[in-house]
């Protein structure tokens, strides 16, 4: 006999379900033995500890910074910080100049320069330098080509005959610059260079390797109105992928209109030099008083949509698309001091908060078990399922993006545990309502879900709702709170499509089941199963006591609509008053 459509069904949601949790499996292990990752979800530093750093801002002698540019500077090197995943970092101010960050775990090397690199950017043109780099400027999506390596410092005047007409002017190298600009030496001299140079100013400095040195302008465009930075494949002008790495920087604001009449003055000494040796088409990006990129200008840039092009690899790419779009820092600041920190809660609180999940755990198990009876245990094993699902996807999280598990993310984990008991009752709710209308229990199952994952959807909806809007306005341990009850929100809803609704369907084929038997959970006469709606009531079987009789009326007469009583009550009256007027007739 041929599987019923519902079991069909029923079992390709299983089947799916397998094919996930087998994949999750699959992902950790691999990553457990190639990729570095651990089988249990990695701790927040409220339960494992880990490293605080001391920033201390560099400035000029005399100089304070102000309680709204520490304050600045706090967000932004939080957002550094985050960048990598949900580690839930801590990052505060110490006293009024110093800005602590406290990180989950040991110290990555990429964090650390993240960390160290969290300083103010500067846009700079390059009036001087003894090499170019590969790198170039142009519109985003379109095809830069790297420029050639020049001759080394071209000559110039050893007085200048004139005032500085905008950034890009030789005026502004003075003989002491120029002096200075040789003598400069990137192994020894370069560390004492700092954003506090004076940005109206030209700057002497080198790259961020040490490799070459530069004459730069003065700043005509703050780091501060870049709005966005990403790493990408270019394409060429059919659309097609060429392969290589570039990093797409956007402008917003003055700094748009500042670049475009930079970009237009650096193109034209780009169009004039056809050698490609003048070092001032070039725009250099700089961050802590030194060079991360200063590429070449590749046209004159109108949209604040500027590419920057050359020999990126994919990580190169990434790591400076993240330091242009979180650099800039109103001050900049030096490491002063790294420690190593102890857990603040603890083995202990840990093992509170797990105790406090087994607990709230045990009464659903109970409560479903009471309510619901051998029904209960479909309860049970949904919840075993979710637990397995949010198990593995945690680990995977702790793996992939950092994710640390803190005494909010438990919590979350508690919560979550009595929400996904709610769409469980709330479906079999309506299945038992639907067998309280006469219907068999096959047929319950279908018009229950129908009616319960409306119900479950909308619940399911709002629960996610809430936990995106604090994870995007919180920071620390509620933001992980928030992200730990979104994955569980989304991994309940899975668990209901994939797990319980395909097993009740299962389930209705079963004889225990389907015949209503006591212990089921889904006895028709225990549900009041005789009224059949419409104030209309089923004569009770004979050989049927009285008391369950009366048991099943009760329930029934609960179940009535306002409607069906007016109609049972209209009908009493009625009756009543044939049988007053058959008397007088007598």
């Amino acid at each position: 006999m041929a599987k019923s459509s519902p079991v069909k069904k029923a079992w390709r949601s299983l089947t799916w379900l397998g094919v996930i949790v087998v994949a999750l499996v699959g992902i950790l292990v691999g990553g457990v033995l190639l990729g570095g990752a651990t089988w249990m979800p990695k701790l927040g530093l409220d339960l494992e500890g880990g490293t605080e750093i001391i920033l201390a801002p560099q400035l000029e002698h005399g100089k304070t910074v102000s309680k709204d540019e520490l304050s600045q500077a706090v967000s932004i090197i939080r957002q550094r910080v985050d960048a990598s995943g949900v580690s839930e970092a801590q990052v505060s101010t110490q006293g009024d100049r110093n800005v602590v960050v406290s990180i989950p775990g040991p110290l990555d090397d990429a964090t650390r320069q993240r960390i160290q690199a969290s300083s103010k950017m500067e846009l700079r043109p390059v009036l001087l330098t003894e090499a170019s780099s590969t790198s170039s400027v142009g519109d985003n999506g379109s095809s830069a080509t790297p420029a050639p390596t020049p001759t080394p410092t071209q000559s110039l005047s050893s007085t200048p005959t004139s005032v500085p007409t905008n950034g890009s002017d030789l005026a502004w190298i003075t003989p002491a610059l120029k002096a200075k600009y040789d003598a400069f030496n990137c192994a020894k001299d370069a560390s004492g260079v700092t954003s506090s140079a004076d940005p109206k100013k030209p700057l002497v400095t080198c790259d961020d390797a040490g490799q070459f040195k530069y004459i730069l302008g003065p700043v005509e465009v703050d780091g501060s109105t870049i709005s966005n930075a990403s790493a990408g494949l270019m394409t060429s002008q059919s659309g097609v992928t060429t392969g290589e790495w570039a990093v797409n920087v956007s402008f917003a604001g003055k700094g748009k209109t500042n670049f475009a009449k930079v970009s237009k003055r650096l193109y034209a000494f780009t169009q004039a030099d056809t050698s490609g040796t003048d070092p001032r088409a070039r725009f250099a990006f700089v961050i802590d008083g030194k060079v991360l990129e200063a590429p070449t200008m590749n046209g004159a840039i109108t949209d604040g949509n500027a590419q920057i092009s050359g020999s990126f690899t994919e990580t190169s790419a990434k790591t400076l698309a993240n330091q242009l779009k979180f650099g800039a820092l109103p001050v900049s600041f030096k490491v002063q001091s790294q420690n190593t920190i102890s857990a603040t809660l603890g083995s202990s609180q840990l093992e509170t908060g797990l105790l406090a999940g087994l607990i709230g755990l045990a009464l659903v198990v109970i409560y479903t078990l009471f309510q619901y009876r051998l029904l209960g245990f479909v309860t049970i094993t949904s919840l075993v399922g979710a637990a397995v699902l949010t198990y593995l996807i945690i680990a995977i999280l702790s793996w992939r993006i950092d994710y640390r598990l803190s005494l909010a993310g438990v919590a979350g984990l508690i919560v979550a545990i009595g929400f996904t008991a709610d769409s469980f009752i709330v479906y079999f709710e309506r299945i038992r309502d639907e067998l309280r209308e006469g219907r068999g229990l096959e047929s319950a199952v279908e018009a229950g879900w129908k009616r319960a994952k409306r119900t479950i959807y909308a619940s399911k909806a709002t629960n996610l709702l809430a936990a995106v809007v604090l994870y995007v306005l919180a920071v620390g341990n509620v933001q992980g709170f928030a992200f730990t009850l979104g994955v569980t929100t989304v991994i309940d809803v899975l668990v209901v499509i994939l797990f319980t609704h395909p097993t009740l369907q299962l389930l209705a084929q079963t004889k225990f089941f389907a015949s209503g038997h006591k212990l089921s959970g889904l006895d028709p006469d225990a549900l009041g199963a005789l009224y059949r709606g419409a104030a209309q009531f089923r004569a009770p079987a004979i050989g049927v006591k009285a008391s369950a009789v009366a048991s099943s009326s009760r329930e029934a007469a609960k179940r009535q609509t306002i409607a069906e009583r007016k109609a049972e009550l209209a009908s009493a009256n009625s009756g009543g008053s044939d049988r007053t007027n058959d008397g007088k007739d007598s």
